[in-house]
């Protein structure tokens, strides 16, 4: 019989590629990783690792046990799913992830919701970077969370996770001084101007280099900021522009001139694959819906 935890780990293996990374997302240390998949390969009586070194490729046959883990794991989802739908009523931790102006704009009413529909459930909300969602998610640290993309850099396809869509909003370009249409669009009026971005690795920070790319640019940057709040308190005091979304935007300061741009910003709701069903995710999204709809 197979290990539903060392599928796991084969899993993560065929997607990050490394036995030390599997150690660190799913909290082992690199020997046990090892050990564990050498206890999978007895049980399935063959090859599934290709150890070259200190590197370890998947054989065949190792990716043809990750598909059918992939049809495992959602199945898994669904029984939990089913058996839950059993109960008389939701009981236990929901973890809950959330990027901040979601956490800010959406959660308190959700959560006011879920208390008032499901006393037993209680909800834990952690803040985490959309792109670290995945992980978290697969892990089992999370069992729901809100992420976000954008027109020019849409929620990757992820291995074992599902997304549905919450809410759409706008971009705006923020700028102390008004900006008239121009050949190029409204962002190559900025292309000499000091530029407020998101750190590296973020999706927010891909999204604005390749909007100024499509306006035929680089942007010169100046400063690197996450909380769009603490962007547009530096676009107040001159140090450049930024693109910020609405929910991020409804106070500015008063020295911010905001300009619509063709660009949305996208809210999910993403959940393990086959985890759809579960009560707790669907009254979850049921109140998100319900939030983002008053």
């Amino acid at each position: 019989m197979l290990d539903v935890r060392r599928l796991r780990l084969l899993r993560e293996l065929a997607r990050r590629g490394t036995i030390a990374a599997v150690a660190e997302a799913m909290a082992f240390t690199p020997s046990a990783v090892s050990q564990q998949l050498s206890a999978l390969e007895r049980e399935a009586g063959a090859a599934l690792l290709q150890r070259t070194g200190r590197r370890v490729t998947l054989t065949p046959a190792g990716h043809t046990l990750v598909g059918h883990t992939e049809a495992v794991l959602a199945r898994l989802e669904e029984a939990e799913a089913d058996l839950a739908n059993t109960e008389a009523g939701l009981t236990g931790p929901l973890r809950i992830g959330a990027f901040p102006s979601a956490t800010q704009a959406f959660i308190p009413a959700a959560l006011s919701m879920l208390a008032a529909d499901h006393p037993g459930l209680e909800p834990q909300v952690a803040e985490l970077d959309p792109a670290l969602v995945s992980d978290a998610l697969r892990s089992g640290e999370l069992d729901v969370a809100l992420v976000h993309d954008y027109d020019l850099v849409p929620f990757p396809s992820e291995t074992g996770v599902r997304t549905e869509p919450l809410y759409r909003e706008t971009m705006f370009l923020a700028s102390t001084t008004p900006r008239a249409a121009s050949p190029g669009g409204m962002l190559a009026t900025c292309r000499d101007e000091p530029w407020i971005v998101a750190t590296t690795g973020t999706r927010c920070h891909t999204m604005t280099i390749r909007a100024c790319r499509a306006a035929g640019f680089l942007p010169h940057i100046r400063h690197q900021i996450d909380e769009f709040a603490t962007a547009l308190a530096f676009v107040a005091a001159g140090q450049g522009v930024a693109l910020v979304p609405e929910l991020s935007a409804t106070h500015p300061p008063a020295e911010v001139i905001l300009t619509e741009l063709p660009i949305a910003r996208h809210t999910r709701i993403a959940f393990r694959a086959g985890a759809d069903r579960h009560p707790a995710i669907v009254a979850f999204t049921r109140a998100m819906n319900a939030t983002v709809s008053a």
